[in-house]
């Protein structure tokens, strides 16, 4: 649905008790997938802008660290029109924020990339690093960007692979800024490389697999990123399966540091 509730204020100290004392750092919200920001003028643009102003008030309120956002689909238009409509439509949502702002907030938008099918933004690393450089100027939150496994392989780099990962780290390097990325969506995926068909999978069921997964967990440019499941949950305690999979992945000596596995961001609307 479009709309969405505003949180329970009991719940939310709930949940800031529990975030505390169990030290789960960070906290990463998911826009709704109706969001199109890259949509032309019209109601669903409208629609849009409002909603992704509602997620960004709500990950105020929750005291979450990212809200992480598609770009959306730009059919009809060109590439360019829909990379600066994505701009604008973050510039325009946080500006309505803002104004009942006092002070400035620590939040980070982050811009996830996409399978890149059809007509759909951010199959490619540099339209996401366009988008960022376009908004940034009129948005008093810092953007980065989120990286989602499963996308990255459909997309055409063979993560599976050591050569692969590697593509991926010099490209994400090279236009994106690894500094800027803090989540990484760690899923497998059901489709071939360069399929641009986004279908995740179980970690260590799909074309990435068990090895794969290893690499990008270890990779030492990679370890210290918070990873986030967002793996299928076909029956109960998948979800505690896909983290213990990952979670013995990971190398011994690397289990002391502060890196976060996690099932899930939350998602609003």
């Amino acid at each position: 649905m479009w709309r969405a509730k505003t949180p329970d204020a009991d719940q939310v100290k709930r949940l800031r008790e529990l975030r505390a004392r169990h030290d789960l750092t960070p906290m990463a919200i998911h826009d709704s997938y109706l969001i199109n920001l890259a949509s032309a003028p019209g109601e669903i643009r409208e629609k849009s802008i409002d909603a992704f102003r509602g997620e960004l008030e709500r990950a105020l309120v929750l005291g979450a660290e990212y809200v992480v956002a598609h770009p959306g689909n730009y059919k009809g238009l060109s590439v360019e029109q829909g990379m600066l409509n994505v701009a604008e439509a973050i510039a325009l949502a946080w500006r309505q924020v803002q104004d009942g702002l006092k002070a400035r907030p620590s939040l980070t938008i982050l811009l996830e990339n996409t399978a890149g099918a059809g007509a759909q933004l951010g199959g490619k690393l540099d339209e996401l690093a366009t988008i960022r450089d376009l908004a940034q100027p009129y948005v008093d939150l810092p953007i980065g960007y989120c990286l989602d496994t499963c996308h990255c392989y459909v997309s055409g780099f063979d993560v599976s692979e050591e050569k692969g990962l590697e593509r991926l780290v010099a490209a994400a390097s090279d236009s994106l800024g690894l500094e800027n990325i803090p989540v990484i969506h760690t899923n497998d995926t059901k489709m071939a490389l360069g399929s641009h068909c986004d279908r995740h999978a179980h970690i260590g069921s799909g074309y990435i697999g068990l090895e794969g997964f290893r690499r990008i967990l270890n990779h030492p440019k990679l370890c210290e990123k918070a990873f986030i499941l967002e793996t299928p949950v076909d029956e109960p305690g998948d979800d505690l399966r896909n983290v213990t999979a990952l979670k013995e992945l990971v190398f011994p000596k690397k289990r002391t540091t502060t890196r976060k596995l996690s099932r899930s961001g939350t998602r609003n609307g």
